[in-house]
């Protein structure tokens, strides 16, 4: 598969947080290019950094070292604000924890991201579209508590991919899921995102669903070393980060 243009470029790029006892280094000198259309999982044991890389590449959180271009933009040279005004209507996101409004039904969880875009034409038509996709046609009104976990992760699907971003970031989306609904959710996803055209950057303990990207980025201690075979974050000890003297 070919690939056109960049929309992210990572270059040198370190995170640490201090303590008493020293430097928690979590990534150093890591670099990763993500062209346009592509899927790229970030894999790694568990305290690899992974889940931290993804955030940095979001603007979710800064760098310490490093530079990090997102959509033609430098994170580094923009505050909170403007970071979260490049991600709006441009950056999806799934996470673990399926984060749904709890006070909100199905139908409605789809539709915020649109009202909160200011979008008023067809916006329960856009979303309805949607969960029809990922089968949830009959579940439109029903609360988040009143659906199984691979039913709110469809319903998580559903909301990243309605303001058709460029990029969709997706942080261990099957973490929560029996093997059986985590395989669905995932052709869910991969299926959506073929549909889309859009950027999919995934963290993944799993393997299986590595190799069904175009890339994969691979994390020991906080570096970029790839071809070195993975471990399975169960096999691991959790934390991030290894620690330095001052």
């Amino acid at each position: 598969m070919s690939f056109s243009e960049n929309v992210i470029e990572v270059r040198g790029l370190g995170k640490r947080l201090h303590d008493a006892t020293g430097d928690l280094v979590i990534l150093q000198d890591i670099d990763v290019s993500v062209a346009k259309g592509e899927s790229v999982a970030i894999v790694g044991a568990s305290g690899s950094g992974k889940s931290t890389l993804l955030g940095l590449m979001a603007g979710l959180d800064t760098a310490t070292d490093g530079s990090i271009t997102l959509l033609g933009k430098s994170l580094g040279d923009l505050d909170e604000e403007g970071r979260a005004a490049l991600r709006r209507g441009a950056v999806g996101f799934v996470f673990q924890s399926f984060q749904l409004m709890p006070h909100l039904t199905a139908l409605e969880n789809v539709m915020l991201p649109l009202e909160l875009l200011g979008e008023t034409r067809h916006v329960a038509d856009r979303a309805i579209k949607l969960l029809e996709q990922v089968g949830l046609g009959s579940r439109l009104a029903h609360y988040p508590k009143q659906l199984s976990g691979g039913e709110q992760q469809r319903v998580a699907l559903a909301r990243a991919f309605v303001t058709e971003p460029a990029v969709l970031f997706a942080d261990e989306p099957t973490g929560s899921l029996d093997t059986a609904t985590g395989e669905r959710i995932i052709d869910l996803m991969f299926s959506l995102n073929k549909a889309s055209g859009a950027t999919l950057v995934l963290v993944t303990h799993d393997l299986a669903i590595a190799q069904r990207c175009d890339t994969t980025v691979q994390l020991a201690g906080g570096r970029r070393v790839d071809g070195v075979s993975a471990v399975s974050d169960a096999s691991e000890a959790r934390g991030e980060g290894t620690k330095t003297p001052h």
